[in-house]
């Protein structure tokens, strides 16, 4: 069997009830600065977690350009987005908390300070030893800025992009496997039981959790590996409180962490890879007649699919066959007619950077 290509995280789904707003507030604190497309459509083929019909919405794509996965920012339009009945707490299942990368871990908390963004602690330690910090954003979602020494190009902010996810699970033990075993995530870092002094002030810190931080030994392949970069997950058990589904009673693109998505290649030998774990695609573009080919998605085209984690939460797979470079005038790259194994070009990546948008 041929194995498939993990090239990194491309992205977190974030809902929200304004999308451009968003994009400015990411853009302006974080450097998410650059909208790899921006596209108001239905989303036809999420069925199974959109109440069975289609629905209408707006998502931006925003990354930045010093490496990371982005933010998938999505609104619905043709309904209001629901948030939770209960604020979700560390241990609650579905993600929790997105991790931003960031070249110092202090400067990048005194910006925010300064910017009056809501910090919740000061610079601690992790298990690890290592600085970091968690903030809420304007929309009621925990991030987590994490040191990370893998960076691509340069801009004025301290922060890439994405660097990973901490993930409530139910089991550790029954969850590690796809994270592991399909996912890459090869190396445990630390595993530890205890009230953690570094998670005080993150809303539920103060609950008994296990928690286990994964990285992966090789580094990352494909097309977008050298921009997307390293990046890790971290699961979370609380081990003597109940817990509830994140996303329990609500619809895939409502309000918070809606999925993690990741760029891959050989998007067959991914499917066969995750049936033999136990992990059958729940959603493939594929399936619609007009699809077949490559899913348009406006300014870019591609083959997504969709697994669930053992507690149910969404993880995305998009195989990219047409990317923006030059949109300005019209240069568009046809990725299907490349070795998909071998990373483009740095000079081919830092072009996307001529579509930042400057405040």
């Amino acid at each position: 069997m041929n194995k498939p290509i993990i090239s990194g995280i491309q992205q977190v789904g974030i809902g929200v009830s304004q999308v451009k707003e968003a994009f400015a507030w990411y853009r302006k604190h974080l450097g998410m600065d650059i909208p790899m497309f921006d596209e108001a459509a239905e989303a036809g083929l999420m069925l199974p977690y959109t109440g069975g019909e289609p629905r209408s919405r707006h998502a931006i794509l925003a990354l930045n350009l010093q490496s990371g996965g982005g933010m998938e920012i999505w609104q619905y339009t043709s309904r209001t987005p629901v948030g939770p009945e209960v604020a979700p707490l560390l241990g609650d299942l579905g993600i929790y908390i997105a991790k931003i990368k960031s070249k110092d871990v202090k400067a990048t908390y005194q910006f925010l300070k300064d910017k009056g963004v809501n910090l919740l602690q000061e610079v601690t330690s992790t298990p690890e030893g290592l600085d970091h910090f968690y903030f809420k954003d304007p929309y009621n979602n925990v991030f987590e800025v994490v040191p990370a020494q893998d960076w691509f190009a340069k801009t004025s902010f301290t922060t890439g992009g994405i660097f990973g996810c901490v993930m409530g699970v139910s089991d550790i033990d029954k969850s590690i496997g796809l994270y592991k075993d399909v996912l890459g995530y090869d190396v445990v870092v630390y595993d530890k039981q205890d009230t953690f002094a570094d998670m005080q002030g993150v809303p539920g810190g103060e609950r008994k959790c296990r928690r286990v931080l994964l990285r992966h030994q090789a580094a990352r392949k494909g097309a977008f590996s050298r921009m997307l970069g390293a990046s890790e997950i971290e699961l979370v058990q609380a081990l003597d409180t109940p817990v509830k589904k994140i996303f329990e009673n609500r619809l895939w693109g409502d309000l918070g962490y809606i999925h993690l998505c990741f760029d891959i290649a050989d998007m067959p030998a991914l499917e066969v890879m995750c049936n033999e774990h136990g992990y059958p695609f729940t959603v493939d573009s594929r399936s619609d007649e007009k699809s077949k080919d490559s899913f348009d998605m406006g300014e870019a085209a591609g083959h997504f699919t969709y697994i669930e984690d053992p507690d149910g939460t969404l993880i995305e797979f998009v195989e990219a066959h047409k990317i923006p470079i030059l949109k300005k005038i019209g240069w568009y790259l046809d990725l299907k007619k490349r070795d998909r194994s071998k990373a483009l070009p740095n000079w081919m990546l830092k072009t996307l950077g001529f579509g930042r948008v400057k405040d």
